[in-house]
């Protein structure tokens, strides 16, 4: 094989030829790797050094974009290491070894490896070298300079000459910017950067700044608050990363950064265990070290301190082995509340968290910094030292007459990163729950509850920019201590009306908009007529139950709320294995916990209750005592009342129904639904087709598959003929049916990460317009479900109510596992 070297003029052709392999490397790696080595060859041969080192960094190039790191350093030292090669030369070759070093965990080292090469570079390169700074200063948690770094490059690149280099720095840059602004929270700059980015990258052809760029749509979407859209942007950069397992790794880790700081763990584990094998595999330790700590910050989120120490502690050791000691303070937190949740306090460990957070204050991370030392107040208090409680409680309040716009913890790209240059030092929730426990410890409630309605009050104020359910809930979980101390405050006084007024209150700040007003006992009184309601409220680890009927308003403590939850998966269980003395005795077991202790109270009288924690995967209908009677289940009192009030069809109901497939019973199920409703009509059992039912339909029967996912209940769904309708599909529904129900094994179930806003089908349903559910809690025949539902139509066809419709079918053939969910107590004919 001929080269550029044996032909006239060979040398200068050489060079020109490495530095077309050098380009090439950013579109067809392979091929400049496989070009670079012939040129290599054939300069070595020639003793032609600059040919040699460009050579070399082409390869180098090729192998980053391979995803093989140690070869691309590799390459690149041998390129410095060249014995008479020009100073440029070397000097753009460590210009290059800049972000290989800082991906592979030495960001300091890289910036040293940057002043070596500045002096020898033209301004021009210098720019291209202030791109790749960006990057160390940033993962070293310096934003500011890494920012003026990209600012000053971008300046000097939009002036460039135009080359397929400058482009790549002039987009790298535009990404790099876009990366930073994210990580300070400043959402609409990164994405015009990385818009601007994505745009360059097309026109030249870059198709691996594009991918890159593709690539932080996910946690951008998360961020903005519409998590269909980051999972639909995921599903995209997943494809168009396939077969580069370092850059999908890394993408996948920044998502879990951002579902982690939307307070959804389990979806961030998911992401973390596929990312984490292949960034050790490529050697990618910057992004490892991080991503373990998201990951010990999920064990601990998700109920496992001990793995969440051991985590933390690898984390620890590879950041500081990498020189990030602004990144250690957040490590050595997880350590601490994970001590904390072991038990038990010592002082030491309270001396140990007062400094951490100053170590975090001084690290530029103010707010996390004070919800531990919120944390350290606390934990001084269950040592009986007031003097550290008081002192840290006063540096959160000390400002407390600032009245700033709130930016919560959450609205960073990830968890681990710097807040917004824009919050203010003391979040509200921190603040306002410091506040209250000053008050509380000078005996003044009233002062206490104040303070802690104002910090839920800037809480919903938060909530209320997101339209995704399940965004809601998890970013209202910013106000769950506070609720669960006025909760506290409420029972020890011992009025049942604040109790159920601190209950309500709490429901209502992460729930749909149609429940987000709070609902008096008199209200709900006049609402319920002969019937009862009964909210159940967790005070720590104690279940109590506020019962509210035309008579009276009254407090009941009931058990503890870990024997109620193993009660209820003992029944869920026995339900499961179709175990009939099984069942009895576990139902039983569960009415005892539950209801025995209001039976004086309920007598035989419709019910509505109102679940917390566990009770929302109940099949209420197995308990003995509700066999036969009229039970409706509500996220909240105040949703319940405002079910009621939602428009009733004007003359003879329009009812759809569709079969899935793969149900034996479902055509049979569907033609008796059908029958039972002058004009009922059937729709194809696909996606689309039911959706637009909704639109008109004021009755929406569903015969098929459910599949409930507990981790992201929102992809919870019906199987249809083109795949699962999910409740995600839902979310844009401009509204749905009065009356849906789900003849679906499992499609009653919900995860409820906070009260008030049950996450799965039922609840999108309501949140959508619905005023009443019927769905499935566990799984159930074929033929059962199809005895049960043609019961339950003929009955709400002859004018009862959906409750009391359900209640009889349940009894007539002996299926418990179906719930109503809403207001089931108006009939719909």
């Amino acid at each position: 094989m001929s080269t550029p070297a044996d032909e006239p003029g060979g040398l200068d052709r050489l060079v020109a030829a490495a530095e077309t392999a050098m380009l090439r490397s950013l579109v067809d790696p392979e091929d400049a790797m496989r070009a670079g080595r012939v040129i290599l060859d054939a300069a070595g041969r020639a003793g032609h050094t600059e040919a040699e080192v460009v050579a070399l960094r082409a390869m180098a190039l090729a192998a980053r974009e391979l995803g093989d790191l140690e070869g691309a350093e590799h390459h690149l030292r041998r390129a410095i290491a060249t014995t008479g090669a020009p100073a440029a030369r070397v000097a753009q070759a460590r210009l290059s070894l800049v972000t290989v070093r800082t991906e592979r965990g030495h960001p300091l080292q890289a910036l040293r490896v940057a002043a070596l090469a500045w002096v020898y570079l033209s301004p021009l390169d210098r720019a291209k070298l202030d791109t790749q700074r960006a990057v160390a200063l940033a993962h070293l948690g310096r934003h500011q300079e890494a920012t003026a770094a990209c600012d000053r490059a971008l300046r000097a690149l939009a002036n460039a000459p135009g080359t397929l280099d400058d482009r790549r720095f002039l987009a790298g840059g535009l990404l790099n910017r876009g990366l930073i602004h994210a990580y300070r929270g400043d959402w609409d700059a990164a994405m015009r950067d990385l818009s601007a980015c994505l745009q360059i990258a097309e026109q030249a052809g870059l198709r691996h700044l594009a991918r890159l760029s593709a690539a932080n749509l996910p946690f951008l979407s998360v961020r903005r608050g519409d998590i269909a859209e980051a999972f639909k942007h995921y599903q995209e950069a997943e494809e168009t990363l396939f077969g580069f397992p370092e850059r999908l790794a890394t993408m996948r880790a920044d998502f879990a950064g951002a579902l982690l700081a939307a307070h959804l763990p389990g979806e961030a584990r998911a992401m973390l265990n596929l990312a984490v094998p292949d960034l050790e595999a490529a050697g990618a330790h910057v992004a490892l070290a991080e991503a373990r700590l998201k990951l010990a910050q999920v064990e601990l989120l998700t109920g496992d301190p001990h793995r969440a120490v051991q985590v933390a502690e690898q984390a620890a050791a590879e950041l500081a082995a990498q020189e990030r000691t602004s990144w250690l303070p957040l490590a050595t937190e997880v350590v601490l509340r994970s001590r904390l949740a072991l038990g038990p306090v010592t002082p030491e460990l309270v001396a140990e968290l007062v400094a951490c957070a100053d170590a975090l204050e001084d690290g530029a991370h103010p707010a996390d910094a004070a919800a531990l030392r919120l944390e350290a107040a606390v934990a001084a208090l269950a040592v009986d030292d007031h003097p550290t409680a008081s002192a840290q409680l006063t540096r959160l309040t000390r400002h407390a007459e600032r009245r700033e716009r709130w930016v919560p913890a959450g609205t960073r790209l990830t968890a681990l990163s710097a807040v917004p240059t824009s919050a203010p030092p003391i979040p509200a929730p921190v603040r306002q729950h410091a506040l209250a426990l000053q008050a509380a410890l000078q005996e003044d409630v009233p002062a206490a509850f104040h303070a802690l309605r104002e910090g839920l009050a800037e809480v919903s104020g938060q909530v209320e920019t997101f339209d995704d359910p399940s965004v809601r809930a998890h970013v209202a979980r910013s106000g769950e201590r506070l609720a669960a101390f006025g909760l506290g405050l409420a029972v020890q006084s011992g009025d049942v009306v604040e109790v159920f007024a601190w209950a309500e209150r709490w429901r209502a700040v992460a729930a749909p908009a149609h429940a987000c007003a709070l609902a008096d006992p008199e209200r709900v009184r006049a609402e319920l007529g002969e019937g009862v309601l009964v909210e159940y409220v967790a005070d720590q680890d104690t279940l109590l139950a506020v019962l509210i009927s035309g008579e009276r308003t009254l407090l009941r403590r009931l058990a503890d709320v870990r024997e109620v939850k193993e009660a209820i998966v003992r029944l869920r269980y026995a339900l499961r294995r179709r175990h009939e003395a099984g069942v009895e005795a576990a139902a039983e077991e569960v009415e005892r916990l539950l209801l025995r202790p209001l039976a004086d109270l309920l007598g035989d009288r419709p019910l509505v209750v109102v679940p917390v924690g566990a009770l929302h995967t109940l099949p209420w209908g197995a308990l003995p005592c509700l066999r036969e009677r009229p039970v409706s289940v509500a996220a909240s009192a105040a949703g319940w009342v405002r079910a009621r009030e939602l428009p009733r069809p004007d003359g003879t109901p329009v009812v759809v129904a569709a079969a899935g497939p793969a149900l034996a019973h479902a055509e049979a199920e569907v033609e008796h639904v059908l029958a039972c409703h002058r004009g009922g009509r059937r729709v194809p059992a696909r996606t689309k087709a039911v959706l637009e039912a909704l639109e008109t339909a004021d009755v929406l029967h569903l015969a098929a598959h459910g599949v409930f996912h507990a981790r992201s209940p929102l992809v919870s769904g019906i199987t249809l003929e083109d795949g699962s309708l999910m409740a995600y599909d839902l979310l844009e529904a401009p509204r749905s049916a009065g009356l849906v129900v789900l003849s679906a094994c499992n499609s009653g179930m919900s995860r409820t990460p906070m009260e008030g806003a049950p996450l799965g089908l039922p609840g999108t349903f309501l949140a959508k317009g619905s005023s009443c559910v019927i769905a499935g809690m566990v799984p159930v025949r074929d033929e059962t479900a199809r005895a049960l539902m043609g019961i339950f139509h003929e009955l709400v066809a002859a004018g009862q109510p959906p409750d009391a419709a359900l209640a009889y079918a349940a009894a007539k053939t002996e299926e418990v596992g179906f719930v109503c969910f809403g207001a089931g107590d108006l009939p719909l004919y």
